[in-house]
């Protein structure tokens, strides 16, 4: 099947990576990404990564142990520059070429985020992967992925998740839980559905930029996306 979009915006949580460990990456869960990401840009398909820190640090678990927000924040910056160094390492070796971009400069390891370059990149067949976050504390990693997808021009957000799409509420906790085919940004804030943080949602609603939230974790599913298939919940305008 042909790609229904040209260049997408992938948002990894960094929990995810820790599959079944309790921290950490786990080399399973990362060579799957990097066997699916590989599968869309095999079809021609520009893709760029923003992914979070979870499962090494979170800017606000820190405060709650007394670190300083602002302190913790860029500790939790730094924590996905550690998985988008990891992610880059996994997808290089089958053969993807990447770039790793970051909001805070670190030139020994990464390039900074410059819009022009990292379109460049993508034009060039390879995946960029924006690290450390928007560079300021108090913003999210999905605030970052809704920006740097506006930024790039980007087609859709699609967000790999653990479970299936957008439910009204829990369904691990929840056997009565209504999944959503579509949904709108208005209805996302309005009924708190805990698909991104109402920043990212409200720059998504702003620019018109459709989010896509799937199960990342079943083999091929970031190919079924881009290819169209009704898999996950689509966030778009009423």
């Amino acid at each position: 099947m042909k790609p229904v979009y040209e260049r997408v915006l992938l948002k990894l949580s960094g929990e995810a990576l820790m599959g079944d460990q309790e921290f950490g990456i786990s080399s399973e869960v990362i060579g799957s990404y990097a066997r699916q990401i590989k599968e869309v840009v095999d079809l021609g398909v520009e893709v760029a990564i923003v992914i979070g820190g979870g499962n090494i640090f979170r800017g606000l678990s820190g405060a709650e142990q007394g670190v300083d927000r602002v302190t913790g924040d860029h500790m939790g910056m730094l924590a996905t520059v550690i998985n988008s160094l990891a992610l880059q390492n996994s997808i290089e070796k089958i053969g993807v070429q990447t770039r790793v971009q970051t909001a805070i400069e670190m030139p020994k390891i990464a390039e900074p985020f410059i819009k022009r370059k990292a379109q460049r990149h993508m034009e060039k067949g390879r995946v960029v992967i924006f690290g450390a976050g928007t560079g300021n504390p108090y913003f999210t990693t999905d605030t970052a992925a809704a920006l740097r997808a506006i930024e790039i021009n980007a087609d859709v957000v699609i967000k790999a998740t653990k479970v299936d799409g957008i439910y009204d509420k829990d369904p691990v906790k929840h056997s009565d839980a209504m999944k959503y085919e579509t949904v709108t940004y208005t209805e996302v804030l309005n009924k708190d559905l805990k698909v991104m943080d109402a920043t990212a949602i409200s720059l998504c609603r702003e620019n018109s930029l459709p989010i896509i939230v799937f199960n990342s974790l079943l083999e091929g599913n970031i190919r079924r996306v881009i290819t169209g298939e009704d898999i996950g919940t689509t966030v778009i305008e009423g």
